[in-house]
């Protein structure tokens, strides 16, 4: 069995900052590329970043300058660093994973989602 168990949620302050942990477990052979994205009320979900397994990223326009994806192949962890929040970055953020089961069979897993609240 395969959990993608997210963190670090919460209220955050606008200028202040916030870091978001997400971390998959179970038997399976590997992680390949890890993601993060975000819906907010009465919005689709939307790309936030996506890292691959050889460490290039992608960011939304919105969050460049401001977010940071990382990730800990040691620890099975995904992190966004969030820097300078905006209000309109508030939104349930979700994390994705592709892993690999085995050698020949991939699949994708989403965490439970961790509500990022941006208010004075």
């Amino acid at each position: 069995q395969v959990q993608v168990v997210e963190s670090g949620g919460g209220l955050v302050q606008p200028g202040g900052s916030l870091r978001l942990s997400c971390a998959a477990s179970g038997n399976f052979f590997r992680i390949n590329d890890m993601g993060w994205y975000r819906q907010a009320p009465g919005k689709q979900r939307e790309l936030v970043a996506r890292i691959t397994s050889g460490g290039s990223t992608n960011y939304a326009d919105s969050v460049k300058g401001r977010f940071t994806i990382s990730r800990d192949n040691a620890k099975k962890t995904v992190y966004l660093q969030m820097n300078s929040p905006k209000p309109e970055d508030t939104a349930a953020y979700y994390c994705n994973v592709q892993i690999w089961l085995t050698l020949l069979r991939s699949s994708d897993y989403w965490g439970q989602g961790t509500q990022v609240t941006v208010s004075s």
